[in-house]
């Protein structure tokens, strides 16, 4: 037997020894995910096909060659359909039934035309040996249904390579690797039939062992990558285009694939990341690691140069067609407009229309959440309710317009005078009040005379005439004890609009203390 025939027999076994072993690793891998049991079905076909064919080689009779010839088509019309099928299912893409009955009806056929050749010679019109060669090859003259075969053959496999292509302009980079990977395997077997078929393989057939190279590119396009065991390329079609970021982690919680609007969350993403753990891509962001390490749905705020942003987390399980957990979809839904608008509208719903402070209700829960902090330690808190002097008079003479900015600028006036933690709030009509934690009396009573002196001073125009208005004060004070049950909220208005009226009494436009 010639050197060169023992090296393609070792070089066929091998290539079946390799098939054999893609096939046995995705079986136990990769099976129920997106195309992993055609791709298992192609591996051994193509073992099955190579070794057939060393066998086939090592022939020297026309009865034993056409033997080993048959044996390989239990395989050869199936290979093309297990391949594109493979493909159709890698890519996300659905068949109708119709159309699966074709694919299938097709090979099976092919298997009983060339089993029954000798009675009707479609699939061989003549069969023979080969005299210009050194080792014993069988001649075979194609017949009408082997033109078929070989035209479904191509097809199938230049389908499957049209599919994958259709996918690379949709994918980003680190799957466009895996798709060339894969579409070059494709494309050595066809390249290979091209070159027997026209004689250019002194009679050798390349098909099986290209076969079994084209499955190495195969294994490497989907093991290599990581990828085909959680997500198909299928998810490309809305994955970059959602607004939602999404980061996708296998079993291990490493960085499986993301799409864009997670680089809004995680900036520094890029496709060296891909098989990195969460935890190494995130870094030193703990809040966001104990998020993610407890795996709960949640919000997360997050604060950038340009602004706040706001996200909530949602948290969704990949699992096999066998309901085992084989990852994790993690998802960053950006709700910042929303938080906004809700922040504007509790703000709009919190302030008094007119002047800008806060209304009497939002004032309330204020004021009880603030004393609640100061009787964390005990302290002293305040209450200054005042309101205008002749207020009817204002609108009896200048108009409610005139009142109104009026009311505007004594808001505006008082508000320069408020320390961060005090509160002003429109308490009613022409009356104001304002909580001062942590001030004694005295201190109140200073800020009320700055306040009551101020407004005296203020001018405003109303109808291009200056209008001068005063105010009276009323000034309540208590002592908050640690941890003390009651809140002397409603006890400081009380006694605050009794010594406003008592402010009243005693002429107007001064300050007075219970």
């Amino acid at each position: 037997m010639p050197h060169h025939i023992l090296t393609y027999i070792l070089a066929l076994i091998t290539g079946a020894s390799v098939s054999s072993f893609l096939g046995v690793y995705a079986f136990i891998k990769i099976r129920n995910a997106p195309g992993g049991k055609y791709f298992c079905a192609a591996a051994f076909l193509a073992a099955f096909f190579a070794v057939a064919y060393a066998f086939e080689l090592t022939s020297v009779s026309l009865e034993s060659i056409m033997f080993w010839v048959a044996v390989e088509y239990l395989a050869i019309p199936f290979l093309p359909v297990a391949v594109l099928m493979m493909c159709i299912d890698y890519a996300g893409r659905k068949l109708k039934k119709w159309m699966y009955g074709v694919l299938f009806v097709l090979p099976v056929t092919t298997v009983i035309v060339h089993y029954t050749n000798p009675y009707h010679h479609l699939y061989y019109t003549a069969v023979g040996m080969r005299s210009d060669t050194l080792h014993p090859v069988v001649k075979l003259e194609g017949g009408p249904w082997f033109w078929v075969h070989s035209f479904f053959l191509y097809f199938c496999m230049l389908a499957s390579v049209f599919i994958l292509l259709l996918q690379l302009k949709k994918v980003s980079f680190r799957f466009q690797m895996q798709i060339c990977l894969m579409v070059i395997g494709l494309l050595i077997p066809v390249g290979a039939s091209l070159f027997y078929l026209n004689g250019w393989s002194g009679g050798v057939d390349l098909g099986p062992v290209s076969i079994c190279v084209s499955f190495l590119f195969q294994g490497v396009a989907l093991l290599w990558f990581q990828m085909f065991d959680v997500v198909p390329i299928a998810r490309e079609t809305v994955f970059e285009s959602l607004e939602e970021g999404v980061i996708v982690l296998n079993k291990n919680d490493a960085v499986v694939d993301y799409n864009r609007a997670m680089k809004m969350v995680l900036p520094f993403l890029t496709v060296h990341t891909i098989g990195k753990p969460l935890k190494e891509v995130i870094g030193h962001n703990e809040q966001l690691g104990n998020i993610i390490c407890n795996g709960q749905e949640c919000d997360y705020q997050l604060i950038q140069s340009g602004g706040t942003l706001h996200f909530h987390i949602r948290f969704a399980v990949l699992q096999s067609k066998k309901s085992e957990s084989i990852g994790k979809i993690i998802t960053f839904i950006n709700v910042t407009e929303r938080v906004q608008m809700e922040e504007k509208l509790h703000k709009l719903a919190s302030m008094d229309g007119l002047t800008g402070v806060l209304n009497r209700t939002f004032f309330l829960e204020r004021a009880e959440a603030a004393c609640r902090q100061v009787k964390e330690k005990g302290g002293s808190v305040s209450m200054i309710m005042f309101d205008i002097d002749h207020f009817k008079r204002v609108n009896d003479t200048f108009g409610h317009e005139a009142g109104d900015l009026v009311l505007e600028n004594i808001a505006c006036t008082v508000q320069k005078k408020m320390r961060p933690n005090d509160l002003l709030a429109r308490y009613g009509g022409e009356e104001f009040i304002i909580f001062l934690p942590h001030a004694s009396l005295f201190e109140a009573h200073e800020r009320a005379e700055e306040i009551r002196t101020a407004i005296a001073d203020m001018i405003t125009i109303a109808g291009g005439e200056p209008l001068n208005v005063t105010s009276s004060f009323g000034l309540s004070h208590t002592q908050v004890e640690a941890d003390g049950t009651d809140s002397p909220i409603q006890t400081l208005m009380r006694e605050a609009d009794q010594a406003l009226y008592a402010a009243k009494r005693n002429g107007r436009n001064c300050v007075q203390a219970l």
